[in-house]
């Protein structure tokens, strides 16, 4: 998915081209069809389908599996061809345009360099590759009169514990060349944030932000591994943290809640949801209070005041951009212009920059929105 496919209205107005933040968007699940099909073609690698189009189909069939493990085997298909300098400048430079056209001011890009090693690259050679094309494609936006602002989260993977400190200090070094934070992602389910504490320990020594996915695969020990192993900021997901949320009545005007000490210490922290509606639904996140988006818990969390946000997690496997993404939930929840901000201005503050710039970037936010 390159950029919205349609106009989307909320209000009467179009929010394709408002300021929007987007904190939790996987380089490898953001691919264009056509340039996994030029560039597999480069490689020597067979594609499920040749043709752009029915490969994007591919990608969306396959994505829809109900289970986060079937749903990450997609990725074999991307991360396959993004194993040389070129191709993942390519594809980060591609990744940040389709960002621009969707209205993105600010993104974090989340990616593992451990996986792009196979054709020889070093960690710190991937690294640099992708911090080319990113500086490359905000190059070509303030070019053209355009803004956006791209920092690179780096992943370690869960399965891989043992490579993960190596991870952690790729990160640091490369902390005043473009990487913002640390995370972890992979497997959940039976990987919590524990079994990564020596590299978060290192992390917190070197005062290095974290954010951890947590509350997708997994529930409750999982978030608390990754708030008190991981020391997360902010929580990948992070919805089934509503398993702590107890639904004690409801009338015709009002539902009454009662928060667990878990949930209540996320609330009373700000500490930020990064949710993503459609792929929450596609891996089976939410499946315990549904299958559409009408019963995802983002509303029940929202209103209850925790810091959500919204995202995409991966715009090709779900076929979807941040614009589709609140469109969803606007039209499920009745969310006016003021709501879309809203999210927007949680996601500038959680956003891993200096203080300073959060606040710039808040204004741009609302100066967006006060000019519609």
């Amino acid at each position: 998915m390159s950029a919205p496919d349609r106009e989307y209205l909320v209000d009467g107005v179009s929010i394709n081209a408002l300021p929007k933040v987007s904190l939790h968007d996987h380089l490898d699940g953001g691919l264009r069809p056509q340039t996994i099909v030029e560039l597999a073609d480069e490689l020597g690698l067979e594609l499920p389908d040749a043709d752009a189009a029915g490969l994007g189909r591919w990608f969306a069939a396959q994505s829809n599996a109900g289970s986060l493990v079937e749903y990450l085997k997609t990725f074999e298909v991307t991360i396959g061809v993004m194993q040389t300098e070129a191709s993942l400048a390519r594809v980060a430079r591609e990744f940040v345009e389709d960002l621009h056209a969707d209205g993105v001011v600010y993104g974090e890009i989340r990616w593992a360099p451990e996986q792009h090693l196979r054709r020889g690259l070093s960690l710190d050679q991937a690294v640099g590759a992708v911090q080319q094309g990113i500086d490359q494609a905000v190059g070509h936006v303030e070019a053209s009169g355009g803004f956006i602002k791209i920092g690179q989260l780096l992943s370690s993977m869960r399965q891989n514990p043992a490579g993960s400190r190596a991870i952690a200090e790729l990160a640091v070094r490369h902390r005043d060349s473009g990487v913002v934070g640390f995370d972890i992602a992979g497997p959940e389910d039976g990987f919590p944030a524990s079994g990564l504490r020596p590299a978060f320990d290192y992390l917190v020594a070197e005062w290095f932000p974290t954010t951890v996915h947590a509350g997708e695969a997994a529930g409750l020990d999982s978030i608390r591994s990754a708030l008190i192993d991981g020391r997360a900021l902010r929580l990948g997901h992070g919805v089934r943290l509503a398993e702590d949320l107890q639904i004690e009545r409801q009338d015709d005007d009002n539902t009454y809640v009662s928060l667990g000490l878990l949930s209540q210490w996320v609330k009373d922290r700000e500490i930020v949801l990064e949710t993503s509606p459609s792929s929450n639904l596609q891996t089976g996140a939410v499946a315990q209070w549904g299958d559409s988006i009408y019963e995802h818990p983002f509303d029940l969390l929202y209103q209850l005041g925790f810091r959500v946000t919204v995202n995409t997690d991966n715009r090709l496997m779900s076929d979807t951009s941040l614009t589709k993404e609140l469109s969803l939930l606007a039209d499920a929840f009745a969310y006016r212009l003021d709501d879309i901000e809203a999210f927007q201005l949680n996601a500038a503050a959680g956003a891993f920059l200096p203080i300073e710039e959060r606040e710039e970037l808040s204004d741009r936010i609302s100066l967006g929105f006060d000019a519609v």
